[in-house]
């Protein structure tokens, strides 16, 4: 029997103003699975930027963890990212929501300028290296254009958003609901989520074709 393809999956927190956007967490595990992957979670083990009540968008006067918010999604099952060591996996994704550009990064206060978390860059590198394919949901290939530069991602039809990627030395193409972008020099496969109009329904349209590219590019 063939052994099943190994995806690592970064969550960075639990809630999309925050955190990691728990529809397409969840849509990014089943996609994997329904399409005969396995896959671990990992978070960096660092504080939240910030607390948002997710009913009135205002920030709260509290911290939590990435990793421990992280788990919830998880549903306990989780490793620090710190552990995360690519040789043991086939593939990378990330699942959006704001905790990508607030936790994993500062995409969300500096842009183009941003900084990208250590660890993840270095996931992200590593992949790379070893020719592994690497996914990226909703605002996370904004993050994947800082670490690489020369690569061509999708986050959908946001303006603002797509100059900022190509002011990383990336190429934004302009997509809708379920459409991949795929860049054959660094195998990864991008697409827009939420970062559209969406319905939970085209979330899971958009993390289905992803993983089904990126295990087209394992074969």
């Amino acid at each position: 029997m063939e052994d099943k393809k190994k995806f690592a999956v970064i969550l960075s927190g639990c809630g999309v103003y925050d955190g990691a956007e728990i529809h397409e967490a969840t849509m990014t595990l089943y996609a994997i699975m329904k399409q005969g992957g396995v896959y671990e979670i990992f978070a960096p083990d660092i504080p939240q930027y910030h607390v948002i009540n997710h009913i009135t968008g205002e920030e709260m006067n509290e911290t939590r963890n990435v990793l421990i918010e992280s788990a919830r999604i998880a549903r306990g099952k989780i490793r620090p990212l710190s552990e995360f060591n690519e040789k043991d996996f086939d593939a990378l994704i990330m699942p959006g929501g704001f905790g990508v550009a607030k936790n994993l990064s500062d995409f969300a206060f500096k842009g183009p300028q941003c900084n990208v978390n250590e660890e993840v860059a270095g996931a992200i590198k590593a992949m790379v290296a070893a020719g592994k394919p690497i996914g990226a949901l909703c605002i996370s290939p904004a993050i994947v254009a800082r670490v690489l530069e020369d690569v061509e991602v999708t986050i959908g039809q946001d303006k603002d958003t797509a100059e900022a990627i190509e002011a990383m030395g990336a190429r934004h193409v302009q997509t809708t609901h379920g459409e991949v972008v795929i860049d054959k020099k660094y195998n990864v496969a991008t697409t827009p989520c939420y970062m559209l109009d969406a319905t939970i329904l085209d979330i899971a349209d958009g993390a289905i074709n992803v993983v089904k590219a990126m295990m087209e590019m394992m074969e």
